[in-house]
């Protein structure tokens, strides 16, 4: 009987939740999918070809076991799917929202790549989770049995959350230091409410909060408490403070008012979703109301701040990248989402110069693709005589980020970086150069996606948990 559930691609076509009008979602801050029926998700998951090799699977930083929780999905069998979902995820619903599954799990689908079009994966996972949190399976942390050692996690974001949730369940005492006021990283105040709404980030915290992980927020380490403090108070230290550094613009006219970083400007939009005070948002400095904006960049973070930009109210909004539309590094789906929301992309064009102060206008250089550089893409190369003047009242930085300067802001020269600034550590086992001193993320890795931070945050935490179990052994003898 499960065996007839499944097997349905050839019968039934690929349908994803309904997508708000974009006349209508333009204007909140809400996410743009509805929930699937659950009809229609069992429906959706009994697509799935069960294939003997998932690449679905296989693609998936966390190895999620995909197959089987569409197979109970199909069955109905919600409650074992979300277990099974959990097992191998810590924020299932989460990654259903926001993780680039054309690139990964969806993008590998087999019965996508044989003409059918692929499992609607991302939006079940979704679905599954939160029909979870709905129906109370979603249970806080209760440790078997509680152990004495302490671990001090130095920030609050995916890496570092999911670490504390692994470290938790083993009956670790968990503190987790960060310099924002809420919880979340990235998460709460990177990405916008329309990909990720807080609350279903706000749902994880509280669950931490209520399984025995301590926040310290607002804490700077390096300036409100020292990294040595910090670990002389702990059996163990885990660094997952991401990566903020905006890389820069070094053309003439890039320091005027009115250029400014997109963490900064999301941040602020984030706050305000809160209902918190934003000083710079109402004096109009990150706030793109009645502006013509243009976005430098084309990764995830570019597309977050155009459409933000779109909702605010911007008179005009354009993103500028100076590769084609197939060479950009965002997301196709999140390009489609802004095109239909008003977004204008410019491609192959790169900002050359900026005039006024605050800005008014900025120079533009029209580009085209040439000989591959070192990663195999084709390099940018300016047209001769291809400059023009696009007017501007808002400029957003979208251009990445690159690691802060650990060990010279903390005062530890010992922890080693390398030459990239990202800190080194062991890939299996997620240790640094200094002993009981681990390290997830983006600072290791440096910028890259919230499902690798979570599966790294996983496996330092059972490392982590094993250095533990080592110490108490030696000092037993």
């Amino acid at each position: 009987m499960a065996k007839q559930r499944m097997l349905k691609f050839v019968g039934t076509a690929k349908e994803m939740p309904e997508k708000r009008d974009a006349s209508v979602r333009s204007h909140d801050f809400n996410e743009i999918y509805r929930e699937f029926a659950d009809q229609k998700a069992a429906e959706q998951a009994g697509r799935c070809s069960q294939c003997g090799v998932p690449y679905c699977h296989t693609h998936c930083p966390l190895h999620n076991n995909i197959p089987d929780w569409l197979r109970l999905t199909a069955e109905g069998r919600l409650q074992e799917a979300y277990e099974l979902s959990q097992a191998t995820n810590t924020f299932p619903e989460i990654c259903g929202r926001i993780c680039p599954q054309d690139r990964l799990c969806e993008g590998n689908c087999v019965i996508e790549q044989s003409g059918h079009g692929t499992v609607t994966i991302g939006a079940i996972e979704k679905y599954i989770t939160d029909t979870a949190w709905d129906s109370g399976w979603v249970k806080a942390i209760k440790p078997a049995v509680e152990r004495p050692e302490s671990v001090g996690i130095i920030g609050a974001g995916p890496g570092g959350l999911a670490a504390a949730d692994v470290l938790r369940r083993a009956g670790v005492q968990v503190t987790v230091y960060d310099r924002y006021d809420r919880a979340g990283g990235l998460l709460t105040y990177g990405i916008p409410g329309f990909k990720l709404e807080k609350d279903v980030v706000m749902n994880r915290v509280k669950q931490l909060e209520e399984g025995g992980v301590e926040f310290v927020l607002n804490c700077n380490v390096g300036v409100d408490i020292s990294f040595d403090a910090i670990r002389g108070k702990h059996d163990a230290v885990l660094i997952a403070t991401g990566v903020y550094k905006t890389r820069d613009l070094r053309d003439p006219g890039a320091d005027a008012a009115g250029i400014v970083r997109a963490i900064d400007f999301l941040t602020a939009s984030n706050k305000k979703s809160f209902g918190d005070d934003v000083p710079e948002f109402e004096d109009g400095t990150l706030n793109a109301a009645g502006k013509r904006v243009v976005v430098i960049g084309g990764g995830d973070t570019a597309m977050d701040c155009v459409r933000t930009s779109i909702r605010q109210g911007a008179t005009s909004v354009k993103c500028l990248y100076r590769r084609d539309r197939a060479n950009m590094p965002g997301s196709q789906r999140e390009v489609q989402n802004a095109e239909e929301e008003g977004v204008e992309f410019v491609w192959m064009a790169a900002p050359v110069g900026f005039s006024g102060d605050p800005v008014t206008s900025m120079t533009v250089q029209r580009m085209k693709l040439g000989a591959p550089d070192a990663t195999g893409r084709q390099s940018p190369e300016p047209i001769e005589g291809g400059t023009y003047q696009e007017p501007v009242d808002l400029v957003i930085k979208a251009l990445g980020f690159e690691p802060e300067d650990l060990p010279t802001l903390w005062g530890v020269e010992a922890l080693t970086v390398t030459r990239w600034g990202t800190i080194k550590a062991d890939f299996g086992t997620h240790a640094t150069s200094l002993p009981g001193v681990y390290a997830v993320g983006d600072i290791v890795r440096g910028a890259s996606l919230v499902v690798w931070a979570i599966r790294d945050g996983r496996e330092a935490g059972a490392e982590i948990v094993k250095f533990l179990d080592g110490a108490a052994a030696v000092a037993a003898e």
